[in-house]
């Protein structure tokens, strides 16, 4: 069971690699996504005990300076998380669809966790600037109630540092939709 994640987000190629060099030597931590991510920038997505995250989180902001974009530790992160950013979430049914697009991955997925936390949602897909410039998003389904409490609650999250880009709540998706999602 993963305890905590961390990531750092770098506009750099070249100092992401190092920072990530060194954030595995500073703790026991394993990685979850350690790659080049659009437009031109690296992403370190790390997992272990709490303590150890933060330590590692902290190395890798301390060696990338000014090349980090974003950041965070989630001490807690909920289990659908990690299948969501793997593309491996088992969701039987879509019901009512929500989106929340970000500028960055770490503000993302901070919003997706925030939000999956808030009301009873299943989480489809954590998309992380692969092929989008750069920009993330998740997807998200459940009730409409618990959809439109749950993009509510994690757009806001992104929106406080000024990451959100949209957030949208489709009650009802046409089937059509729903086939593309996954």
């Amino acid at each position: 069971m993963i305890r905590a994640i961390g990531l750092v987000e770098f506009n750099s190629i070249a100092k992401g690699i190092e920072a990530a060099d060194i954030m595995f030597k500073a703790a026991q931590v394993e990685p979850l996504v350690c790659r080049t991510v659009c437009p031109g920038k690296y992403v370190v997505l790390v997992w272990g005990d709490v303590a150890a995250v933060q330590s590692s989180v902290k190395a890798g902001i301390n060696q990338g300076s000014a090349s980090v974009v974003d950041e965070f530790v989630l001490p807690n992160v909920h289990p659908s998380v990690i299948p969501a950013i793997n593309g491996t979430a088992q969701v039987k049914e879509i019901r009512a669809l929500g989106i929340i697009e970000t500028f960055s991955l770490a503000s993302l997925i901070v919003a997706a966790d925030t939000a999956v936390k808030a009301a009873e949602v299943d989480l489809l897909e954590i998309r992380l600037g692969l092929a989008i410039g750069g920009k993330s998003f998740v997807t998200l389904t459940g009730d409409v109630g618990a959809v439109k409490t749950s993009v509510s609650t994690g757009a806001a999250t992104a929106a406080e540092k000024g990451l959100l880009v949209n957030q949208i709540v489709i009650p009802s998706p046409h089937p059509n939709l729903k086939s593309h999602l996954y």
